[in-house]
């Protein structure tokens, strides 16, 4: 693979990452009867939707800069093991007859999160505070 191939390949996982984390925003924030519903059965409504939200907001402008895409990656890896084990124990894998989109999705974000945080395994945390 050359270089050229390999940060397009990079590109297109923070993009994935962070374009599905950013798009599911819109209804965390505006209280969308799907999020509240999940939420709610939960027992985190609204402050686990607005919580989350907001973390995936970090994790997702994280994932876009270069010096920090570790970090974002590693936050966006740990929401979707979170969101996929609420699915597998309390939601099920269809909620609300989505066909399993949203679990899905949260699976996508964690396999393109992992792959960053293997592409960047290098990257040191303690650089982002120094």
């Amino acid at each position: 693979m050359t270089y050229t191939q390999f940060n397009v390949l990079v590109w297109a996982l923070r993009l994935v990452a962070a374009g599905i984390m950013l798009q599911t925003l819109f209804f965390k924030f505006t209280a969308a009867p799907e999020s509240v519903y999940i939420f709610s059965k939960l027992g985190l409504e609204p402050w686990g939707r607005i919580g989350i939200g907001s973390l995936e907001l970090i994790a997702s402008v994280l994932i876009l800069i270069p010096r920090t895409t570790s970090f974002g990656a590693f936050i966006a890896a740990g929401i979707m093991a979170g969101a996929m084990f609420s699915h597998l124990t309390k939601l099920g894998i269809v909620v609300q007859n989505d066909g399993g989109q949203l679990f899905i999705l949260a699976l996508i974000v964690f396999v393109a999160s992992s792959l960053l945080l293997v592409i960047f395994r290098k990257q040191n945390f303690l650089n982002l505070i120094f």
